[in-house]
């Protein structure tokens, strides 16, 4: 019984950590940015202001990555 507990302990505490996201740094943030550039050049921006597009962009990658989304690039 204990090892289930330990277990339990072990795969909650996973869940408590997973939900807390850092800010990205500047760096990481200047390469998404200029990776939805891209994008934005390649495909388009979906009839979208490309300030508006980036941001969405951006934030998309960043949450993919585990990081807190951004309010303005």
């Amino acid at each position: 019984m204990k090892p289930l507990l330990g277990f339990a302990l072990l795969l909650m505490s996973f869940f408590v950590t997973a939900d807390e996201l850092v800010a990205a740094d500047k760096e990481t943030i200047a390469e998404l940015k200029q990776y939805c550039k891209n994008i934005a050049e390649e495909d388009g921006t979906d009839g979208k202001e490309l300030n508006v597009f980036l941001l969405e962009c951006v934030n998309q990658e960043l949450e993919a990555e585990g990081y807190l989304p951004i309010k303005k690039l």
